[in-house]
């Protein structure tokens, strides 16, 4: 079994076969998928999804840089009583199947278009990271153009932060280290690190351990090869997995088992 970590299930792409997809992740031996909200009506298309499918779906709620507005307080405030909601329901037993939410995500920094919503950006992501001290939830953190911001951030609570991925990690190897300071944090690597053009491949290997990486699609974008240019979908993660496999000289068996004793490190949960 693999996990991918990191998959947008409840979007108009998977809309009229999503039965489908989630039978041909099993069919490639994928047993567990999670799913980002982004903004406040994706929360309850994410629950949606992970109702249906509660044995394999599994939600994160956040706010997306990319959606924050000048509403962000309001949609924040929405996001939190979610969150609480699932939390207290857990303790108690109560929890319904496919609403037990496992990380608080995804969230972060985007700056790579526009700088407009910088000091909202900025203010709601940390708002985010004060959730994960409180409730203990790991980040899955969204994060472009914007590294140094991002950092700078998380530093002030960097010792009480439980932990999380930074998601889709296409960067460098000063780039990997400087996200790896953050102990219990580990990169999300998903379709890029097959492209021919990708310098991940080498990379990784040399300064990235294999204990410091979960696998994702980010579905429905950037399907590896050979699917690239298609919709991705969880399915496609093995070839994430086979690309791992030969760049770290192991067999793909060893990335499957350390990718998911990661996940359970990180996520805190049986899976």
């Amino acid at each position: 079994m693999i996990i991918d970590t990191h998959a947008h299930l409840d979007v108009e792409d998977f809309k009229t076969d999503l039965p489908e997809v989630v039978r041909r992740a099993h069919e490639a031996g994928v047993g567990k998928i999670f799913l980002p909200a982004i903004d406040l009506k994706s929360v309850d298309s994410v629950l949606a999804v992970c109702r249906q499918f509660p044995d394999t779906c599994w939600p994160m709620i956040g706010l997306q840089p990319e959606e924050v507005r000048d509403d962000w307080r309001e949609v924040l405030a929405a996001m939190h009583q979610r969150i609480l909601l699932s939390l207290r329901q857990k303790a108690e037993g109560t929890v319904l199947p496919g609403e037990t939410v496992v990380a608080i995500g995804e969230v972060g920094l985007d700056f790579y278009w526009s700088r407009e919503y910088e000091r909202q950006q900025l203010a709601a992501f940390e708002e985010a990271v004060k959730w994960s001290v409180e409730t203990r939830l790991p980040l899955m953190i969204h994060c472009r153009k914007a590294q140094n911001e991002l950092l700078r951030v998380m530093r002030a609570y960097e010792r009480e932060l439980p932990g999380g991925v930074f998601h889709c990690f296409t960067g460098n190897r000063k780039e990997a280290e400087a996200f790896l300071r953050f102990d219990r944090f580990v990169l999300g690597i998903g379709g890029v690190s097959t492209f021919k053009s990708s310098h991940l491949r080498e990379d990784l290997p040399a300064a990235v351990p294999l204990d410091r990486i979960v696998l994702e699609t980010d579905s429905p974008y950037m399907a590896p090869v050979p699917h690239r240019g298609q919709r991705n979908e969880s399915a496609f993660i093995v070839e994430v997995m086979r690309t791992l496999a030969a760049c770290y000289a192991v067999d793909e068996a060893a990335i499957a088992r350390q990718t998911n004793e990661n996940v359970r490190r990180v996520f805190g949960v049986e899976i």
